[in-house]
């Protein structure tokens, strides 16, 4: 079966509905059926539009980037993406093929 490493970069202020976006997205992989998922806080980061965002003391509540990443097979890594093409959700991201197992 071939497996990919999917990551979804969002930021902390990012919501679909009343829930944080990285909070849906593991959810919505769940109730897909992933077996699992992991959010990540980074300390820094710069996105497409070249704005640097760092954690100090001024920076704005919120502002922080997100990466949510999933290693799943290649058909829902597609049933995730078609669902948030769907939802109109419009996310960077990063998919390619890995290698996955349990030892």
């Amino acid at each position: 079966m071939q497996s990919v490493y999917l990551r979804l970069y969002v930021t902390e202020k990012q919501r679909h509905g009343n829930t944080p976006l990285h909070e849906w997205l593991l959810e919505e992989a769940r109730r897909l059926g992933a077996p699992g998922g992991s959010a990540f806080r980074a300390i820094a980061g710069f996105g497409r539009h070249g704005r640097l965002h760092e954690e100090t003391f001024f920076e704005l509540a919120g502002e922080l980037p997100l990466q949510v990443e999933f290693v799943l097979d290649a058909a829902l890594a597609d049933r995730l993406l078609d669902e948030l093409r769907a939802r109109k959700i419009s996310l960077p991201y990063v998919r390619y093929a890995v290698e996955a197992g349990v030892l």
